[in-house]
């Protein structure tokens, strides 16, 4: 089992900094590369680039919290639960 996770490539879990706009300021975030393809996967279903989704969630964390701390966690886990979601729907359609 620990080779699923000890045998992926070091290039998944590389870190790339990407730079974008958050409500107009200029901004750089750096992700693990795994994330970095989950985030444009979800940005292309949603029908925009990853910075607008990105900027999008960003002004929704704002507008519910009042700030963003931590927002690259904050997006990892953004991650997790659109793969979690994925995961649950072929189940669901399966036991229709």
């Amino acid at each position: 089992m620990c080779q699923i996770f000890a045998g992926q490539h070091p290039e998944r879990y590389e870190t790339v900094t990407r730079r974008l706009r958050l409500n107009g300021q200029s901004t750089s975030i750096r992700l693990e590369r795994a994330f970095w393809h989950i985030l444009d996967d979800i940005a292309a279903r949603q029908g925009v680039t990853t910075p607008a989704f990105i900027s999008k969630l960003h002004a929704e964390v704002l507008e519910l919290h009042g700030e963003a701390r931590n927002f690259t966690s904050l997006l990892r886990c953004a991650c997790t639960i659109h793969l979690g979601e994925d995961q649950h729907i072929p189940r669901a359609i399966a036991a229709e």
